[in-house]
């Protein structure tokens, strides 16, 4: 689990027989309200794409992840219409991000 704005948020890591020369498999099961998260819950995140290294562990992972999660970059969204809020409005963006987290608890 991260965290983000004080919400816990679940998210899944697969590693393939291909690792450490690949990276894994990165999703969040939790939804997400983020401009650089995929609806389907996978994360723009560099490392885990084109720059990725067999350097790179779980804990340096889960860093890279959390710093996102904390300073977005909406000139690379995945979510524009997040990455439109975040610039315009953190209050509403923030309001929302916490809406759709809580709404995840509870979904099936």
């Amino acid at each position: 689990m991260l965290l983000y704005l004080g919400l816990m948020i679940h998210h899944g890591m697969e590693f393939s027989e291909d690792y450490p020369n690949k990276p894994p498999t990165v999703r969040f099961v939790s939804r997400m309200f983020h401009p650089n998260i995929y609806a389907d819950g996978s994360i723009c995140l560099d490392i885990l794409q084109n720059q990725w290294s067999p350097i790179y562990d779980v804990a340096a992972i889960l860093t890279s992840i959390q710093s996102l999660l904390c300073d977005p970059n909406p000139n690379s969204p995945a979510n524009s219409e997040a990455a439109r809020m975040f610039s315009e409005s953190k209050r509403e963006y923030n309001r929302r991000v916490r809406e759709v987290v809580e709404q995840s608890w509870t979904a099936d």
